[in-house]
């Protein structure tokens, strides 16, 4: 019974499906289309990914040292990693607009 269930799906999948064949060079067609739509992806990701992403670092870094000053309060030790690290992914993120499109 399942012997004949497979042969049955594969005999309708054999008969139903269709064989496509690349009319010409792909290649040239994907690059077409990348160089069409580069100004357009540039667009969107510098006025919208980039600043996107600039806000949302932005404030967990503000959450982040505000949580290290109250920890220095408790315990008297100031906690650098964190709100360092965010710092940095910040300026990248700030900056990245004017030198990333010169490496992709």
């Amino acid at each position: 019974m399942i012997l004949f269930s497979v042969a049955m799906l594969l005999t309708l999948i054999c008969l139903f499906s269709v064989t496509v064949f690349a009319a010409g060079d792909v290649a040239q067609a994907v690059e077409n289309t990348w160089t069409t739509a580069k100004e357009q992806i540039k667009t969107v990701v510098n006025n919208v990914v980039f600043p996107a992403l600039d806000m949302i670092l932005a404030v967990l870094f503000f959450v982040k040292v505000g949580a290290a000053y109250f920890d220095y309060r408790k315990h008297g030790q100031f906690e650098f990693t964190a709100p360092a690290i965010l710092f940095a992914c910040l300026i990248f993120t700030v900056t990245a607009p004017l030198y990333i499109w010169n490496i992709i």
